[in-house]
């Protein structure tokens, strides 16, 4: 069923997903964040799409955070549901076999913030802000936050983010590591389009596999990581595309990728 909330759309290889509700500032409720969950479940299935855009509808906010309207009155069981099923929907995210790039225009606070973590690569505007501002709400981040941002930024910058709720500038962001790269807020999309693009030419298995070598690397000692780069570098000499790069290469000759 067709989301108002969360919009698919796409462009060859490249899936764009806007979360949006841009009065609210999109805003993450629960419905929004189902909405998100359905979108990354078709994503997952879908062969023909090598590289997901995550972007905020509007250029005032990429997320401005969670819709405290829903969550100002809930008692505890609610608020652990609320947070399962946002690290549920994240993590989902996270670890789609996909690089998504989240394009950040504006304010990406508290799940905003999450959200952005969750996905593989950030690139923001100049006027994109930044924070984890969930203590001077009475709360903790519930989305990931306390999880991500230290192993993006590391610990002593996290907690300092965090502990106070510092609102941070785009630059700063980009400084302490938490984004990519910022560009002026006219060239955001065109910048994500084309890092995209180039990431879409390469082998999608090759590209899903580092992926995956990365990702479950990171959480393991550097030798049990290094057994799993061995496990997906065999796995790639299983694939047409291998054998396609190669040849072409001693060829000389533009690759054909068929994402088998």
């Amino acid at each position: 069923m067709e989301s108002k909330n969360v919009i698919l759309e796409k462009e060859g290889k490249i899936a764009v997903v806007t979360i949006n509700r841009p009065k609210a500032l999109n805003a993450l409720n629960s419905q929004v964040v189902k909405d998100l969950d359905n979108i990354i479940a078709e994503l997952e299935t879908d062969n023909e799409v090598y590289v997901v855009i995550l972007r905020g509808a509007g250029e005032k906010a990429f997320v401005a955070g969670a819709d405290i309207s829903e969550m100002k009155n809930l008692n505890e069981e609610q608020a652990r549901e609320f947070s399962v099923l946002g690290n549920k929907v994240f993590r989902r995210l996270e670890t789609l076999d996909k690089p998504v790039i989240a394009v950040i225009s504006g304010f990406a606070l508290g799940g905003g913030c999450e959200l952005a973590m969750a996905c593989d690569i950030r690139i923001a505007s100049e006027k994109a802000r930044f924070a984890q501002p969930e203590v001077g709400l009475g709360i903790t981040p519930g989305f990931g936050g306390t999880q991500r941002l230290s192993r993006i930024v590391g610990l002593g910058k996290a907690k300092e983010l965090i502990y106070t709720g510092e609102i941070i500038s785009a630059e700063e962001a980009l400084k302490i590591g938490l984004v990519n790269t910022v560009v002026p807020l006219e060239n955001l999309m065109d910048e994500a389009k084309a890092m995209a693009n180039k990431i879409a030419k390469n082998a999608p298995i090759a590209v899903k596999l580092c992926k995956d070598a990365i990702d479950r690397g990171i959480q393991v000692d550097i030798d049990s990581a290094i057994m799993m780069e061995v496990e997906d570098f065999g796995k790639c000499f299983t694939t047409i595309d291998q054998k396609e790069g190669m040849t072409a290469f001693i060829e000389k000759r533009t690759k054909n990728f068929q994402n088998r």
